[in-house]
């Protein structure tokens, strides 16, 4: 039970941190000076934090719904 608590912490500051990272221009971004929006693909390192948001918000999801079950 500490233990998937534990993790469920690690795997939570993990997804705050992949979505963090996301550089996409949405948002309020284009009220402080962001804008200049255009289409790009996407390289190696953004595909990877995509994915990995993914896996991790899966991750979270599982965790929570273990959580639940009482003991």
């Amino acid at each position: 039970m500490l233990f998937t608590i534990i993790l469920q912490i690690i795997v939570s500051a993990l997804l705050i941190g992949a979505v963090l990272l996301q550089s996409q221009s949405g948002g309020l971004s284009t009220a402080f000076g962001g804008g200049g929006e255009f289409y790009r693909s996407r390289r190696s390192l953004e595909k990877f934090l995509y994915a990995a948001t993914i896996v991790l918000a899966a991750v979270f999801g599982l965790l929570s719904v273990i959580l639940l079950i009482p003991r």
